[in-house]
């Protein structure tokens, strides 16, 4: 089994992956601002620290005890809140600074980064998102997870045996954990939940268990395979608005559900698009390209995990 550091071991994503890889007999060291409730189980130590102490972090990384690091910290769904500060962006810098370089130098066999579908450029066509599409980040989130990625690249480069994963990471749920879901079907200025027509258009999310599988797959690779490169984690499918509600109605309370006229909607979404509000809200709602089905392709992902779970099945 191996030994492996997680920042942003306490947010929701880093709590599911923690409890997964324990249960599969890791060491796992995890670190985050807030506490774990892993503390106390077997095989888990905890650091209650930010990522950004690099006096405490570095000897985690420079120890010698560790196979792998999977840094999910500065994330949003993990320990980050929906808005993106300036302050927060910088922060992140400065952990990608110095975290890439120490785990490469202390010989750290694979780096994983969680990362964001949201660094490619707005899709002109139909045609699924696949990892070489063009990118242009637009939000505080994506511009700094795009940094990141750059920052691992040229650490990797600089030479050393580590191999470096990025996840792009459509936005995440579980059964108890809708925020994204439910973003897309809700009208918070009026209340109410809407969907366009019979709710025929759907989205690209990740069950988060989709997630923990492939850092399952990656964890388990006996080096057969050069499997480091950037790849797209979510579901293979996408998941239309109407099942969302039907999800939203079974395990929360959704309310009512109205029909809204969506050439309305484009058009006064088109004529306000110009605001602070999508460049620092990581859950902003266009609802001009609300009905775009914009989907990214797993294919190359799949070489490493079955991406077998959706929204029917995570219940």
């Amino acid at each position: 089994m191996k030994t492996i550091l997680i920042t942003g071991a306490s947010g929701f994503i880093g709590r599911e992956v923690t409890g997964a890889l324990l249960q599969k007999g890791h060491n796992i060291i995890g670190t985050d601002v807030k506490a774990s409730p892993f503390i106390g189980q077997p095989n888990f130590n905890f650091l209650q620290t930010s990522i950004i102490d690099k006096g405490k972090i570095l000897p985690l990384l420079e120890s010698g005890k560790l196979d792998a690091v999977i840094h999910l910290a500065c994330s949003c769904d993990n320990d980050l809140d929906g808005i993106i500060t300036d302050k927060e962006m910088k922060d992140s810098a400065a952990v990608d600074k110095y975290l890439y370089k120490a785990a490469i130098t202390s010989g750290i066999k694979d780096v994983m980064l969680l990362s964001t579908t949201q660094v490619y450029a707005p899709q002109k066509t139909r045609e699924p998102v696949r990892e070489t599409s063009d990118e242009k980040p637009f939000s505080n989130y994506a511009k700094m997870k795009s940094e990141s990625e750059k920052e691992l690249g040229k650490s990797l480069k600089k030479g050393g045996a580590t191999r470096g994963v990025v996840m792009r990471v459509a936005p995440v749920y579980s059964k108890d954990y809708n925020q994204n879901l439910h973003d897309k079907i809700y009208d918070y200025k009026d209340g109410v939940g809407f969907l366009y027509g019979e709710g025929n258009y759907g989205f690209s999310f990740c069950c988060v268990y989709n997630l923990v599988d492939f850092i399952n797959g990656i964890l388990s690779q006996d080096g057969s395979y050069q499997y480091q490169g950037i790849y797209n984690i979510c579901d293979t499918k996408p998941t239309m608005a109407k099942d969302i509600v039907e999800f939203e109605r079974d395990f929360h309370k959704l309310g009512a559900v109205i029909s809204r006229n969506y050439s309305a909607d484009a058009i006064k979404a088109a004529l306000a698009n110009s605001g602070k509000k999508p460049k620092t809200d990581y859950r902003y709602v266009d609802l001009s390209t609300l009905t775009s089905n914009i989907n990214y392709d797993n294919t190359k992902a799949q070489r490493i995990s079955t991406f077998r779970w959706n929204l029917s099945n995570t219940k």
